[in-house]
């Protein structure tokens, strides 16, 4: 493919029109594919041809739609699933079993956090949460001859953390396992987590990929420059003989793209967690404005930030982008071009008077969600955290006064008075 640049994939990558067929990607609604002699199906289970054979293992909506993604994260490949969090679980399936352990932030998404802390450990797989400022020596400290994965978020949820992508891939690399980084905050516009060191980064499409809350699904990509090899005695489903496919060797035969091969040709197939054509359609959709819509998001969250943070109801204001905020750098660093369009905010008088300012808010909706064109607000430690312990939600940084705002692309006129009314309405 040509090498353009960035705006321009996101609206020309994955797939290309041929002559008198459809300008826009087509939906391919459909479960199973035709053939007209039996080898030819042969290949297809044997891994010795690329071609669709039944949809819960692929399909040409969601095939182009995991193309575009890798183009943009600049990885080898992708595979969409049915959510983030099954993208989450089948990344580490695919290289963890019983007896192994993995180190994760303790900032992670609290649906993450759960996956990690409850369901993975009912599964057999331990996992260790660290501080997301932990140095490299620190988080070496907590690996384990069993150590499998290391993972965190480029910016936290809701907790709005950069995470310094280079310390963790450094730490990682040199424990001998791949950096795992969930990127749905930042987007692929804003941060590309492949080029500062990460192996794979998952997304829940849901959110900004998506941007207008109409499908669920998730997204792994492989960035094609981990050494399986190098670590054989650790990651033996990587190089040894599979014996569910006639002792293929999936590295050797696959090489950059083999993860990925390997998480369609086991995972899919067994845990049935593919993403519809429908669901990969309207995500296909909502990368061709991504460019666009991001700019707008990270510039109405900043000018809101700046209003709130002079605003004599607010007692704190916590957003990447904000000059003096304690990620500020951070963010220069891996969010060059926005901060993206989360903040988080405490309003004076705890709990109870943020409680009041959301049910004042009249444009801006309270959802449990993050990332679309609406203007949106939710209390985490009440909602989205409240499986977590109180300890637990504070080292996550959810402060039991912390609202979260996904601030949409509305004029920021309407969201700033929005948010003016709502507050100096408290308490009166």
């Amino acid at each position: 493919m040509t090498d353009y640049k960035f705006n321009t994939e996101c609206i020309q990558a994955g797939y290309t029109a041929q002559s008198g067929q459809p300008q826009v990607l087509p939906i391919v609604q459909n479960t199973t594919y035709r053939y007209y002699n039996a080898p030819d199906v042969a290949k297809l289970f044997d891994l010795e041809s690329g071609d669709f054979m039944y949809s819960r293992l692929g399909h040409p909506t969601g095939d182009a739609l995991e193309k575009k993604i890798a183009v943009l994260e600049g990885g080898t490949a992708a595979i969409a699933t049915s959510a983030g969090q099954a993208a989450n679980l089948i990344t580490i399936l695919n290289i963890a079993e019983a007896g192994d352990h993995i180190i994760a932030c303790a900032n992670i998404y609290g649906g993450t956090h759960n996956l990690f802390g409850v369901t993975l450990k009912k599964m057999g797989i331990e996992t260790t949460f660290i501080d997301q400022n932990s140095t490299k020596e620190e988080i070496i400290a907590q690996a384990k001859p069993n150590t499998k994965a290391l993972f965190g978020e480029s910016l936290g949820n809701p907790a709005l953390t950069v995470l310094d992508i280079e310390e963790f891939a450094a730490a990682a690399h040199e424990i001998g396992v791949p950096l795992i980084i969930d990127n749905t905050l930042a987007s692929p516009y804003l941060c590309q987590p492949l080029k500062h060191g990460a192996d794979f980064v998952v997304h829940s499409t849901t959110k900004w990929i998506d941007g207008h809350a109409t499908a669920v699904g998730g997204v792994v990509v492989e960035g094609g420059k981990f050494d399986w090899n190098k670590y054989a005695d650790k990651f033996p489903g990587m190089v040894e003989p599979d014996e569910s496919y006639h002792g293929l060797k999936f590295y050797e035969k696959f090489g950059d793209q083999a993860f990925s091969v390997k998480l369609r040709a086991q995972m899919l197939r067994d845990l049935g967690c593919t993403m519809a054509p429908m669901n990969a359609w309207l995500a296909f959709q909502g990368l061709d404005t991504l460019h666009l819509r991001m700019d707008r998001h990270s510039e109405n969250a900043l000018a809101l930030a700046q209003f709130l943070q002079n605003h004599p109801m607010v007692d704190w204001v916590k957003y990447p982008g904000l000059p003096g905020d304690s990620e500020y750098e951070r963010a220069q660093k891996y969010l060059p071009k926005g901060a993206s369009g989360v903040l988080a905010f405490g309003v004076k008088g705890g709990k109870a008077a943020g409680e009041e300012c959301l049910q004042n808010l009249k444009l801006a909706s309270i959802v449990v969600h993050v990332g679309d064109i609406r203007t949106s607000v939710l209390h985490p430690a009440s909602t989205t955290h409240r499986q977590l312990s109180e300890e637990d939600q504070i080292k996550g940084g959810i402060l039991p006064e912390l609202i979260r705002v996904s601030v949409g692309c509305e004029d920021i006129e309407d969201i700033i008075a929005d948010f003016d009314q709502a507050l100096n309405k408290v308490g009166k």
